[in-house]
């Protein structure tokens, strides 16, 4: 199993990646602009270093504007990955104009994840191009109406055919319900937002049973 924390958000990083549970760390615009960062003007190699000196092995960050500068931002990003000795993934979405980048990213060297998945035939696109990751929106997808559980045994099953070596990395999920329903069907790479993280690492009778255990200890009973 392996889980990637998903925010951009350093205070989240502090808190959340001492547990030992998280992989890596992935992030996109839009978690910056929650964060309150300027997605244009984040040091990544400082982000970079962050995460590595908290055990992150991999982070994950995403292209952003004219399709022709992907190249160059993708170059800094691998730059800062090197220095700080953490591997860094290139996010890239899946839309016609930013899939014709992807050759020439590869060619350079970067791993890639293929990104604002919603449909199981994007699986498809992911695994012909030899895209490292691929991140279905599941909660999104779900929210939309969309047969999500469906494209997951789906886009699972492309992951057994031959030649194939695209892994499923599962975003957008809600709740930990979620996480353990895409478990049992044989999913194993997750990336939550710390919200998810706080209720897979909370649960109210654990803590009950810890305290009678304490009390016993302590000659309580």
């Amino acid at each position: 199993m392996d889980l990637y924390l998903d925010s951009a958000a350093t205070a989240d990083w502090d808190r959340l990646m001492p547990t030992g549970i998280f992989v890596g760390i992935t992030t996109n615009p839009l978690l910056a602009a929650r964060a309150g960062l300027s997605y244009p003007e984040i040091d990544w190699g400082l982000m970079a270093r962050k995460a590595a000196d908290l055990g992150a092995t991999e982070l994950h960050a995403q292209v952003h504007g004219a399709p022709d500068s992907y190249a160059a931002w993708a170059d800094r990003l691998l730059e800062a990955g090197s220095a700080a000795g953490i591997r860094t993934v290139v996010k890239v979405p899946l839309i016609e104009t930013a899939i014709r980048q992807v050759p020439a990213l590869k060619a350079q060297g970067c791993p890639i994840l293929m990104t604002a998945c919603y449909d199981a035939k994007q699986m498809l696109v992911a695994s012909a191009l030899g895209a490292d990751y691929i991140a279905p929106y599941f909660g999104r997808m779900l929210e939309a109406g969309l047969p999500a559980y469906e494209a997951m045994t789906q886009m699972l099953a492309v992951t057994k055919s031959r030649g194939n070596r695209t892994r499923v990395l599962i975003a957008s999920l809600r709740d930990a319900d979620q996480l353990c329903r895409l478990s049992e069907m044989g999913h194993d790479c997750f990336t939550i937002a710390a919200s998810v993280a706080d209720m897979l690492l909370t649960d109210d009778r654990s803590l009950a049973a810890v305290a009678q255990f304490e009390d016993a200890a302590a000659g309580k009973l």
